[in-house]
């Protein structure tokens, strides 16, 4: 059937609306009423064990045109819009099976599964932890714990569920180590990755995923020879295969041989069948092509890239929620009220955060890998905890009302340590996490966005130092556009909305400056590139610590880190991102009055 038939459901379902995104669940009739349609069901399921997809589509849509209760209907309706698309109408079928049954583990793993593949970590996160309490004991729920935690910067936790799998299956599979061995390689543990990785191949060497991730990891390492070997055995694999091609563009762009992978994904766009390149492939692309000083190629790449992704995953920037959280924080936090609210016990033993703060692509990781070569500074990467106790905080002070708002329960009698608890919470995820190596005072978390939530970071850690990194906001906004990033309300799809966000942020700090008392360090890129050892001997000396030379050659800091800037770190400190968006200023025209005021603001110009 036609999606564009206006009689039926937009998600592509095949189903009218009100049998489908429309269906309201009260109105569903019990299981019982639909078993005279069982026989149709059981003849999709052998119908589409045979392959006959449409026969079997055909079928699924009678029955749950009559009951779209029907849960074998939904099945198998679901798994084939899952192979033949759209994906939304595959998404809004599983979520159905999930909202009528919320014990149904393998709907729940399936709804947590399609959620992964289209970057919503954070919902995702959300089914996989349900299906985990709906069976503990299956491997599987585990399994997607150990995958969504890994992608979404939280290895160690993910690393956790991976051993868990193979404890409940007692084998170990060779799927299921390399799974922990590119989770190791996210936690820079390269020599654990390489052992898994070379035992995974040794129990299966034809497994084609397995070699890329190595290969993956040895370049991340930066033995850019033991991963070329890697993919010379993965072409023995699978010739030509798309993937493949991928991953030697991005070596070749690693030993600087612009030309060569310029040349690799060429072919592989003249490879594809119709289809083009790919988001990554045409962001990597881009950025390819900015290096090679070509920039009106490299930014159409980037917006082909970025149109592309919005096509496929349907993600738009949640203006609305970003907005209503930046006001009702503005509305919360004034100095008026901070007056009598209560601060967190400062922390008299043990290791303490230093926080990095900064929009995504201003140079917050630069900033980390420098402080944390620094033996009295650990490197924390993006902890989550901040934002999970804005999420938890109802609960924790048992408070009716949602953050902000929540605070106000510090005022009762039974919750007047309520911040202390928070703090606590936050200090035993990082212990936890063991992100403090030995002989470290302070730990760094470089969380993108946390600015948004400096109000309650100061309240907790009253003492804490928070370095802002600040950049050009037309070289972040440039940045942000090159890279498929999800921070920020989804805001990186388009030029916009990342400037409209970045304003949106960029206010919310000057409020909280305005109206309370902060241990607050303003830094900027530009700054440390111009007189590194000035700047870095500054910001040792706000955060209390003497100066260590070390610092100097953030390069050489063998720590991996998890971001889109991991290769740019291993290099020396350079100039060619300082002003960047000096070569696109005519394709960054749209935005230039957005910015125009911040970037006033903070001391910037606007040069040609």
């Amino acid at each position: 059937m036609s999606v564009s038939n206006p009689t039926l459901c937009p998600c592509g379902s095949g189903l009218r609306p009100v049998r489908c995104c429309r269906l309201d669940l009260s109105t569903v009739g019990p299981s019982e009423a639909s078993r005279h349609l069982l026989p149709l069901v059981d003849k999709a399921i052998e119908i589409h064990k045979k392959g006959g997809l449409a026969e079997a589509a055909k079928i699924c849509l009678e029955v749950l045109e009559l009951a779209p209760a029907q849960g074998g209907a939904l099945a198998i309706l679901y798994q084939i819009r899952r192979v033949t698309g759209p994906l939304s109408a595959a998404e809004a079928l599983i979520r159905r099976m999930v909202a009528l049954d919320p014990n149904n583990v393998w709907a729940t793993q399936e709804l947590a599964l399609l959620l992964f593949g289209k970057g919503d970590f954070a919902e995702a996160e959300a089914h996989a932890r349900n299906a985990v309490r709906i069976a503990p004991a299956d491997p599987q729920s585990h399994n997607l714990m150990g995958m969504i935690l890994t992608e979404a910067n939280r290895p160690q936790v993910g690393e956790y569920h991976y051993r868990q799998v193979i404890e409940l299956l007692g084998q170990r599979q060779p799927i299921l180590l390399a799974n922990l061995a590119w989770n190791l390689k996210n936690q820079g543990k390269m020599a654990e990755s390489r052992a898994l990785y070379a035992e995974s191949m040794a129990l299966d060497p034809t497994i084609l995923q397995t070699v890329l991730g190595w290969a993956r990891m040895e370049e991340t390492d930066r033995d850019f020879v033991r991963a070329n070997a890697l993919l010379d055995q993965a072409e023995q694999l699978a010739p030509g295969n798309p993937s493949i091609l991928l991953h030697r563009a991005i070596l070749c762009g690693r030993t600087k041989e612009y030309d060569a992978a310029l040349a690799i994904l060429d072919q592989l766009e003249r490879q594809s069948e119709g289809g083009g390149l790919g988001t990554n492939e045409l962001l990597e692309k881009g950025r390819l092509l900015d290096k090679m000083g070509r920039f009106d190629e490299a930014f159409a790449a980037f917006d082909a890239g970025k149109g592309k992704g919005v096509e496929q995953s349907g993600t738009v920037y949640l203006a609305d929620h970003a907005h209503q959280l930046t006001e009702r924080l503005s509305r919360y936090f004034t100095a008026g009220r901070l007056k009598i609210v209560p601060r967190g016990t400062p922390i008299d033993k043990g290791p303490r955060p230093l926080f990095i703060v900064g929009f995504p692509r201003s140079g917050t990781t630069m900033v980390e890998q420098t402080l944390s070569a620094h033996p009295r500074i650990s490197a924390g990467d993006e902890l989550t905890f901040v934002n999970d106790i804005t999420n938890l905080m109802p609960r924790m002070l048992n408070s009716p009302l949602a953050y902000p708002e929540a605070l106000a329960d510090l005022w009762m009698g039974d919750q007047r340590d309520g911040l202390d608890n928070l703090r606590d919470y936050y200090l035993q995820r990082a212990r936890q996490l063991g992100i403090v190596e030995p002989g470290a005072t302070w730990f760094t978390d470089k969380m993108p966005l946390n600015e948004t939530h400096l109000g309650l970071i100061a309240l907790m850690f009253p003492d804490a130092p928070i370095i802002h990194v600040l950049r050009h906001p037309l070289d972040i906004v440039l940045s942000v556009y090159s890279n498929h990033l999800t921070h920020g309300f989804y805001c990186a799809n388009a030029l916009e909305t990342i400037a409209r966000h970045y304003v949106l942020i960029a206010d919310l700090v000057e409020h909280y400056r305005r109206e309370m008392t902060l241990k607050y360090l303003p830094i900027r890129y530009e700054d440390i590139v111009d007189d590194q050892e000035a700047n870095i001997r500054r910001m040792l000396s706000f955060v209390g610590t003497g100066f260590d030379k070390r610092c100097l050659k953030f390069h050489e800091n063998k720590r991996y880190a998890r971001t889109a800037s991991y290769a740019q770190v291993t290099e020396k400190l350079y100039d060619s991102s300082r002003y960047r968006y000096r070569h696109y200023l005519k394709h960054l025209q749209p935005v230039i009055p957005i910015l125009e005021p911040v970037i006033t603001r903070l001391g910037y110009t606007i040069d040609g």
